[in-house]
């Protein structure tokens, strides 16, 4: 099985030219640094000792922020490799402005490939995050005898069915993690059937919170925005923008003064989505725009990186996209940190157990459709309610999340 999908990555490698141009068509590749995935990298290696981090994308990098934050702070680690595969997630990492930390795109998956990244970087520690799995990364990892830590780690009943179509070669991979830390109960029984040797559990990193401060929003936004009603739909996909506009087209028959902020999941859309929404003559104005804002804007488009906090500042109702279609939601919990009252669809199967939390507390609600969305925007509109004591239970149980994780890698990083 291995051998089959090492040929497989071969082929992926022989088509990535026409791959890697439909990409930077479409803007999901940097133009400048895609060669980073074929082993050309744009940064040095310092000397000394280097810990390296891999997610996926945005979601997985700021799981691990608040820990990447803490580990600067260690005089014995010179710098900190986080690789992802996305643009959006390295353009969020530049904005941090971390001081020991570096940004490369993650490397094609062949044995070369890994090879050649792991001889150039030399990491004395491996740390995967939720249910990033490299076969041949894996494999050459522990042939240099690094540690490899499954950090956060989320298996779904509908991942390890996949998983274990691959019967033994699965095992076989997960046996060379020296340690997984399961995000969640629920993974701990799917991560022994895939052949985990040691497992425990801390709790879920996305708990944990940054201790850089939020950027202000600029003098004449805020004070535009307080002229207005707001409500703000975040981490939107294809279709719920213009869900999201119908609604407030519905809205705006009764609150002349509204203003709707959507934050697209991915800003590369900005183009289709302003497109969208123009057609039902709502007025729209781009976040990078240097114009001035027109009184009478309808709908705000944050086409820009980073500054979703800035925006849930301003917005105490807020609806989290990625739920009304099948995508399986996006983290809550930033929003519940500024006591926002959330909506979201009924597909949140990826954070069940923080919507249970936030249920529990009585500040998020589900909506099945546009109708229900309608009605729970209008009644959030008109509350004034906080969930300020969930904000000290979320800070409380990050910290101790934090703690425990630092103390555990703390072994594997002095090894």
């Amino acid at each position: 099985m291995f051998f089959v999908y090492r040929i497989l990555t071969n082929l992926i490698l022989i088509l990535s030219p026409l791959i890697i141009i439909v990409r930077l068509l479409k803007k999901k590749e940097h133009q400048k640094r895609f060669k980073e995935k074929f082993g050309f990298y744009t940064k040095k290696k310092v000397k000394g000792k280097l810990i390296w981090f891999h997610g996926a994308s945005v979601g997985e990098i700021l799981s691990i922020i608040p820990l990447v934050e803490r580990l600067e702070k260690n005089k014995d680690i010179k710098q900190i490799l986080i690789t992802s595969n996305t643009l959006s997630s390295s353009k969020i990492l530049s904005n941090l402005k971390l001081k020991k930390t570096i940004h490369q795109f993650f490397p094609i998956d062949t044995n070369y490939h890994t090879q050649k990244f792991l001889k150039y970087w030399k990491p004395s520690m491996a740390v995967f995050i939720d249910s990033e799995i490299w076969p041949n990364m894996i494999t050459n990892i522990k042939k240099m005898s690094i540690s490899l830590i499954l950090m956060n780690a989320r298996i779904t009943d509908k991942s390890y069915k996949r998983w274990m179509i691959f019967g033994s070669y699965t095992k076989i991979i997960f046996q060379k993690f020296d340690i997984c830390f399961s995000s969640n109960l629920k993974s701990i029984k799917y991560l022994k059937f895939l052949g985990v040797k040691k497992i425990k559990y801390l709790g879920n990193l996305k708990f944990t919170q940054s201790e850089k401060n939020v950027t202000d929003l600029n003098k004449d936004l805020r004070k535009f925005f307080l002229s207005k009603k707001i409500w703000c739909a975040s981490s939107t996909h294809e279709t719920e923008e213009i869900i999201c506009a119908q609604v407030h087209k519905k809205l705006k028959a009764k609150y002349k003064n509204l203003l709707t902020i959507i934050i697209p999941r991915h800003v590369h859309r900005t183009e289709e989505i302003a497109n969208q929404i123009k057609k039902i003559n709502l007025k729209i104005h781009l976040h990078s725009s240097k114009n001035k804002i027109d009184r009478n804007t309808d709908i705000y488009i944050v086409n820009s990186f980073g500054q979703t906090k800035s925006f849930f500042k301003v917005s105490k109702t807020i609806f989290l996209g990625g739920s009304i279609i099948k995508h399986g939601g996006q983290n809550p919990l930033e929003a519940a940190r500024f006591g926002c009252r959330i909506l979201h669809g009924p597909n949140v199967w990826n954070f069940d157990e923080i919507y249970s939390l936030l249920k529990k507390n009585k500040v998020s609600n589900k909506v099945i459709n546009s109708n229900q969305l309608f009605v729970n925007v209008e009644k959030m509109l008109n509350s004034k309610k906080k969930n300020t004591n969930l904000e000290k239970k979320i800070k409380s149980l990050g910290n101790k999340i934090l703690t425990s994780t630092l103390n555990e890698i703390d072994f594997y990083i002095n090894k």
